[in-house]
C-alpha cells in the first residue's frame, strides 16, 4: 500500500493507518526516504528529529483525525520541546525550547507524526526562503531555478515534492499563500486570532501573523483548522466563534455569492500576464458555477498600509533580535544576522513609540476600510501574486536596505502586492492552485471574505476544487522521487 503514498492526502492517509493497511511507522519511513532523495535538491528539509516521531509513534499516537501522517512543521515559532530550531537565523541556531506551544499541542493532538522542521527566510520577512542558516537557497520542485516563496517556503516545496501531503506554516503578510501560489498547493489564511498565538506571545506583529498550513487538499487544511482553532488560555482577544466547522462547511456549498474581480492590483497597477489570465480564468469557472462576477476595486489605502506594515514588522524584528541578545548577555556578532535584518533594526531605532502606535492605527484603519468594501461583496477575487514564482536571488536578504527591499520598485510589495492587505484586515484569504503559466509554474488565485467568514469561504475552496480537480498535477521532481 505503500506505493500509493503520492495518491493519499493527509486525511486518506489516517484512513489507511486506520484500517491497518499501512502503519505510522511505515509512513514515516517512506518520508524519511523521500527527504534522503528529495532534499539535497530543494533545501526544504531540516532539523530532522527521527527519535523523537519514533518515541511518539511508540508511546502511542493521539486518536485524532490524522492518526499516523508524518507531519512537518515550520523553522519560525510552533515551539516545542523536541523540536529545537533555527528560525531562519545563525542568530538562532539549535534554539532549544522549555514548553510546547499552543499550537504545536493541537497539532500534535491531530496524530501526526512530527519528525522535523521546515526552511524559513530570517525575521520570516521575506517572498523568498535563502537563509545563510541552511547553507543556500530553497527551491521550488516545479523550476529549481525559481523560489517556492516565503516565509512558509520550506513547507511549500516539501509538500508540494511529495515528501509529506501536508506541513505546518505561518502567515504574517502571505507567507502561507505566497508557498501556497509558487507550489501549486492550497493555502488558507485564517481570520485573525483564529488559531492561538501562546504561552509566549499574545499576537504577532500587532495581530497581522497567524499560523495556518499547506496541503495539497481543501479538506486536510479543514481539517487542520477545525482540530487548532480557537484562543489559548489567556489570549488577548478571540475570532468570532465557528459555527459547525470547517470540514462541516465542506459538505454544504456556499450560497451563490457576489464576487468583486481586480484583474489590477489593488491600487490599479496592471498585473503580469499570466497572473491576469489566472484571474479571469476563475472569474469564468465561478460564473459557471452559478455565482455573480462583476469587475470592482477596494478605495482602501493599500500604499499606506504596506508602508504601515513596513514599519511594525521592522519594530518586531529589531525587539526578537534585541530579546535573544539581552539574555545571552552580549552584543551582536558581525555575520549573525542578514542585512535586511540588519537594516530592518536600523530602520526601527527610528521609530519613535508615537510612530510605532501611529502604524498600528492606520492598520486599524485600513481594516475598517476593508470591511466597508466586503459589505457589498461577498469575496473578492485577485491574483495571489503580481508575476509567476521568482528566480531564486531576487529577493535574497544579502547586501539589501529593508524598507527598499518591503517597498522599492519590483520589490516585495510589488511581487506580493495583494496578500498583505488581509493579514492588515485580519480577514481571511486563501490561494487556490488553478493556473499553469506556459513555462509550467503555479500562479495562484487569491479570495478573501469578511471578517469571520472562514466557514464561507472554505466551502467556496470545495466547490472550486470539485469543479476543477487539481491534486493530480505534480511537478517533475515528485514524480522522479516517487518512482526512484
Amino acid at each position: 500500500m505503500i506505493d500509493a503514498y503520492d495518491d493519499w492526502d493527509a486525511t486518506e492517509m489516517a484512513r489507511q493507518v486506520a484500517a491497518g493497511a499501512v502503519s505510522a511507522g511505515e509512513l514515516l519511513d517512506e518520508a524519511l526516504a523521500r527527504v534522503e532523495r528529495l532534499n539535497p535538491s530543494i533545501n526544504a528539509v531540516v532539523l530532522i528529529q527521527e527519535e523523537a516521531a519514533r518515541r511518539a509513534i511508540d508511546r502511542g499516537l493521539p486518536e485524532g483525525p490524522l492518526r499516523g501522517v508524518p507531519f512537518l512543521i515550520k523553522d519560525l515559532g510552533c515551539e516545542a520541546i523536541d523540536f529545537p530550531s533555527h528560525n531562519g537565523s545563525r542568530l538562532l541556531a539549535n534554539t532549544r525550547y522549555s514548553y510546547d506551544s499552543a499550537i504545536f499541542e493541537r497539532i500534535r493532538a491531530t496524530g501526526v507524526v512530527t519528525f522535523g522542521r521546515t526552511t524559513s527566510p530570517e525575521g520570516g520577512i521575506g517572498a523568498a526562503t535563502e537563509s545563510a542558516v541552511y547553507g543556500g537557497p530553497t527551491r521550488n520542485p516545479w523550476n529549481l531555478d525559481h523560489t517556492p516563496g516565503g516565509s512558509s517556503g520550506g513547507s511549500g516545496a516539501a509538500v508540494s515534492a511529495g515528501i509529506v501531503p501536508a506541513a505546518h506554516g505561518s502567515d504574517g503578510g502571505g507567507s502561507v499563500r505566497i508557498p501556497a501560489a509558487s507550489c501549486g498547493l492550497f493555502g488558507f489564511k485564517p481570520t485573525r486570532a483564529r488559531l492561538p498565538d501562546g504561552p509566549a506571545a499574545g499576537e504577532g506583529w500587532a495581530g497581522m501573523a497567524i499560523d495556518g498550513f499547506l496541503t495539497r487538499s481543501v479538506r486536510d487544511s479543514a481539517v487542520l483548522l477545525d482540530a487548532c482553532a480557537g484562543a489559548d488560555l489567556g489570549a488577548p482577544y478571540w475570532a468570532p466563534p465557528l459555527g459547525a466547522g470547517f470540514m462541516a462547511a465542506l459538505q454544504r456549498p456556499p450560497r451563490r455569492l457576489r464576487i468583486a474581480l481586480c484583474d489590477t492590483t489593488l491600487t490599479g497597477e496592471p498585473i503580469a500576464p499570466e497572473a491576469r489570465a489566472a484571474v479571469l480564468d476563475a472569474a469564468a469557472l465561478l460564473e459557471s458555477l452559478g455565482h455573480s462576477v462583476v469587475p470592482a476595486r477596494p478605495a482602501a489605502d493599500t500604499r499606506g498600509m504596506m508602508a504601515a506594515w513596513t514599519k511594525i514588522v521592522a519594530c518586531g524584528t529589531a525587539l526578537g533580535i534585541r530579546s535573544t541578545l539581552a539574555a545571552r548577555g552580549r552584543d551582536l556578532g558581525e555575520d549573525e544576522i542578514e542585512a535586511v535584518s540588519r537594516s530592518a533594526m536600523d530602520h526601527a531605532a527610528g521609530i519613535s513609540g508615537a510612530d510605532y502606535l501611529q502604524a498600528v492605527g492606520k492598520i486599524h484603519a485600513y481594516g475598517r476600510e476593508m470591511a466597508a468594501f466586503l459589505r457589498d461583496w461577498d469575496v473578492l477575487l485577485t491574483a495571489t501574486l503580481a508575476e509567476p514564482p521568482a528566480r531564486v536571488g531576487r529577493f535574497s536578504h544579502r547586501d539589501r536596505d529593508y524598507v527598499d527591499y518591503r517597498l522599492g520598485k519590483g520589490m516585495i510589495f510589488d511581487y506580493s502586492p495583494f496578500c498583505a492587505a488581509f493579514n492588515a484586515s485580519g480577514q481571511p484569504a486563501m490561494s487556490l492552485p488553478l493556473h499553469w503559466s506556459d513555462a509550467g509554474l503555479p500562479v495562484g488565485v487569491h479570495l478573501a471574505a469578511a471578517f469571520g467568514a472562514d466557514e464561507m469561504l472554505m466551502a467556496l475552496a470545495g466547490e472550486v476544487e470539485a469543479a476543477r480537480p487539481w491534486a493530480g498535477r505534480r511537478p517533475p521532481l515528485a514524480r522522479a522521487g516517487a518512482a526512484a
